[in-house]
């Protein structure tokens, strides 16, 4: 990863699923005066993201809120429908913001890229978590290994939050 403590975030273009329409935005518009956990997938529907990271999130949701933050939200390079249908399958009734970066440009950008071909998965995202205030890391943990999900697990993560 490009980032470190303090860092702005690189802006970026990512997709959103809103009335079954892909919207493009800007990765500031979610990320600009908030306090947010952003939380990289390598891909949807794949077996860490889905029995552990994602599951942990909404798991403590609640948790993240008494502790001040604003949103959650979990980008994978994959195209908006498949972040959408992952997000409903996994109920995070858009408690968590399901974006997507089909093309990794963002994921480009912090230099989060792995190629993961010979899986048949083509470039994807490391796995990690960040605390963003103001669009500016306050904390990131990123995994060694993209099957790993211990450093940016859920339960990690809200032990590292200050108010």
């Amino acid at each position: 990863m490009n980032l470190f403590i303090n860092d702005k975030v690189p802006d970026a273009d990512v997709f959103q699923l809103i009335d079954n329409e892909p919207v493009k935005k800007s990765i500031f518009n979610y990320l600009k005066n908030k306090k947010v956990i952003l939380i990289g997938m390598p891909g949807a529907f794949t077996s860490t993201c889905s029995q552990k990271h994602l599951p942990g999130y909404i798991n403590h949701l609640e948790n993240f809120r008494l502790v001040g933050i604003d949103n959650i939200i979990c980008i994978c390079v994959n195209d908006p429908f498949v972040m959408d249908a992952w997000g409903k399958i996994n109920n995070a009734k858009n408690e968590i913001l399901m974006l997507a970066d089909p093309f990794a440009e963002f994921t480009k950008k912090l230099g989060a890229e792995v190629d993961k071909s010979d899986r048949g998965l083509g470039i994807r995202s490391k796995r990690y978590s960040m605390i963003l205030k103001d669009a500016k890391v306050v904390y990131l943990g990123t995994e060694k290994e993209t099957s790993h999900c211990e450093i940016s697990a859920a339960e990690n993560i809200l032990s590292k939050i200050k108010e």
